[in-house]
């Protein structure tokens, strides 16, 4: 069976995880499940979060959908992209040259899966549930419909 896409949620992965990075300094998460209706993300993070954290996590994500920036993909040799990111979540048989997925100037990452062209596609984020045990932290999230997102 075919792998099933969700370009929406996985473009708002990439910003939830720059947004994560910026907030709070930890590393992108290590493990993300992606869904059209719910996904979710582990990080490495020592404690839960408060609800004035994920409301202001849930106001910084929805305003860099809201800004309406371009994604786009560039090409780079692996060696360059291992000096500039971490690769470890990337499959070993990525290529010699891999993609490198750009949220505007907000994000860079490299990555196999499918994106919107632009943030304005996503629809708003909303977090669903969050827990922490035993060292992870796990976030749970959905997205509007964009249409709903612009009512």
């Amino acid at each position: 069976m075919a792998k099933s896409y969700a370009p929406r949620m996985h473009s708002a992965e990439h910003i939830l995880n720059r947004t994560m990075v910026t907030l709070f300094d930890c590393d992108r998460s290590f493990s993300a499940h992606i869904n059209k209706k719910k996904s979710k993300c582990d990080y490495h993070f020592d404690r839960d979060l408060t609800e004035d954290e994920v409301q202001e996590l849930e106001r910084r994500i929805n305003a860099v959908i809201d800004s309406g920036v371009d994604v786009t993909e560039r090409m780079m040799p692996r060696d360059d992209a291992a000096r500039e990111f971490n690769l470890t979540r990337l499959p070993d048989d990525a290529g010699k040259t891999l993609r490198i997925v750009d949220i505007g100037e907000y994000d860079a990452c490299p990555c196999i899966g499918e994106h919107v062209d632009n943030t304005s596609e996503i629809g708003a984020f909303r977090m669903v549930s969050h827990s922490f045990e035993d060292g992870v932290l796990r976030l749970r999230y959905k997205l509007a419909a964009p249409a709903e997102a612009e009512a």
